[in-house]
């Protein structure tokens, strides 16, 4: 699900070219007979080869070299030319049997902050295995998402290993979404010039599984806003008069650590029972944290998802419990912890 271009906002004019090239065009027709996968085998329907640059070169001196041959009846001219050429043969069913047989999966795809997904205009890592199952290395094998097989200074962006026979290899490769929503992962590259380098052997992979891209949050937010008491609730005098009656519960994954009752802790750890138990007061009852789209004091749309983002972000990481209300009547529970973080992140990518 892509966030469509907002009103007001035209396409760039690279772009529309771009779209109609015939080269951008057979490249989404190759991608469109892809069937999408985490895990690929390659094997020979799977795998292309065609001469490089310097195959090309390497071709057009054996041309020169068997013409001034035939012309003088260079017997070495000959031997020459047919021991490169064969040795350039050799070399293209070598580096074919490079790639044949290796096994790629997809990993993990988790931003930097450590969620299932990636945040808008922002790096985002993908981590891939390589698994060679054969009793031979694989050299100089190269991975590079095709929508960022360059870098912004047109440098190599490519990912080069070598899989150890009966073994793996880890490789990690990122690329930057510039929109918010649930997107399919960019198609990966597969390529080695093993071992002349006259020849490029490579192979197309698209990764099935889809990544979540959360707004950009905003640099510099402003603090959370205070939260507010519930509708019937008790006044915080009326709370902090009744602290002595405050319980304690079980303590549940994403509690702050400042409501753990540490002498209980300690009494349970010395009973061998390790549990933890927290402080159950009212005023967490009845004063809830909730993050409303009409409280950013913004106009534009994207910029409060932005805010709200950086927002959410920050109460987790002060062990808020907080709740979320976006345009529409859409309203997620107030809750805590990394999947309530997620749920919250997940709702403002997908936020109409």
């Amino acid at each position: 699900m892509k966030r469509p271009i907002p009103k007001g906002e035209k396409p760039k004019t690279s772009n529309i070219f771009q779209s109609l090239s015939p080269r951008a065009k057979f490249r989404e027709w190759m991608f469109a007979r892809l069937p999408r996968s985490d895990q690929l085998t390659l094997t020979q329907s799977n795998v292309y080869i065609l001469p490089s640059k310097a195959g090309w070169a390497m071709l057009a001196t054996l041309i020169v070299l068997l013409v001034a041959a035939i012309n003088y009846q260079l017997n070495l001219g000959y031997l020459l030319t047919f021991l490169l050429a064969g040795s350039a043969a050799a070399s293209m069913v070598v580096g074919h049997g490079n790639l044949r047989g290796l096994q790629l999966s997809l990993q993990t795809a988790i931003s930097p902050r450590g969620h299932g997904g990636c945040f808008a205009h922002a790096p985002c890592p993908l981590h891939f295995k390589l698994h060679n199952s054969r009793r031979t290395r694989r050299w100089g094998i190269g991975l590079a998402l095709h929508q960022a097989r360059q870098n912004a200074d047109h440098s190599d962006a490519w990912s080069w290993v070598d899989v150890p026979e009966l073994g793996s290899t880890d490789v990690q490769l990122s690329f930057v979404p510039q929109q918010r929503g649930l997107h399919d992962l960019p198609p990966v590259s597969i390529l080695t010039r093993y071992p002349l380098g006259a020849f490029r052997v490579w192979a197309l992979w698209r990764p099935k599984t889809p990544i979540w891209v959360y707004p950009d949050p905003e640099a510099n937010a402003p603090p959370l806003p205070p939260a507010s008491p519930e509708a019937g609730g008790r006044s915080s005098a009326q709370v902090r008069s009744g602290e002595e009656f405050d319980g304690v519960r079980a303590y549940q994954t994403g509690d702050p650590l400042k409501l753990v009752v540490w002498k209980k802790a300690a009494q349970s750890f010395a009973a061998g029972s390790h549990q933890l138990v927290s402080r159950d007061r009212p005023f967490a009852h009845h004063h809830r944290l909730w993050l409303d789209i009409r409280q950013t004091g913004l106009s534009d749309h994207e910029a409060r998802l932005s805010r709200l983002t950086a927002w959410v972000l920050m109460a987790e990481q002060q062990g808020r419990t907080w709740g979320l209300r976006l345009s529409g009547g859409k309203e997620i529970a107030p809750g805590s912890g990394a999947q309530h973080t997620t749920r919250c992140l997940e709702a403002l990518a997908a936020c109409p």
